[in-house]
């Protein structure tokens, strides 16, 4: 029988977040997240080589930074250039449940002109994540007229 070029469980593309503090790293996605710890390699110093978790139906794959390997964590790099969009019923709860984990606010969570409901969180690790819940469809004429109303309301917010 032929092996699937894609390993059952998995998607096309996974996320791989590098961490300086893998074990932590872990512990805090189960209480920011309800993440499911898979499996957990770890190098003889204890360092997580690789691990993979799952939130909602999504895995994503974790390490701690190492010398060399050509990535660094956000908090070595100084910042982050990837957001992480995740998307669930109960949205209020699970952004509280960050929050009480560890999470900064960066972004408040709320109703937005595009229908979802949304915010984004700084996790202790440097990583951002844009926590969302689908309110309302919204079509493509009222869209353009709450974003140009948005946008408006940013810039008088701007020059105040």
């Amino acid at each position: 029988m032929a092996v699937k070029p894609v390993a059952e469980g998995q998607h096309t593309i996974t996320p791989h977040l590098v961490v300086n503090g893998g074990e932590k790293a872990l512990e805090f996605y189960q209480k920011a997240f309800d993440a499911k710890i898979g499996y957990v390699h770890k190098t003889p110093d204890g360092k997580v080589m690789h691990a993979e978790i799952t939130i909602g139906d999504s895995k994503i794959f974790l390490a701690d930074e190492f010398p060399g390997s050509g990535c660094s964590s956000p908090l070595k790099a100084g910042a982050c250039s990837v957001i992480l969009n995740l998307y669930m019923d109960g949205i209020d709860k699970l952004f509280e449940q960050a929050v009480s984990a560890g999470a900064t606010v960066t972004m408040p969570l709320g109703d937005q002109f595009w229908g979802d409901r949304y915010g984004q969180l700084k996790d202790p690790f440097g990583h951002v994540w844009a926590l969302g819940q689908h309110i309302e469809d919204v079509a493509p004429d009222e869209m353009k007229r709450r974003a140009e109303e948005a946008f408006a309301h940013m810039a008088a917010m701007a020059k105040k």
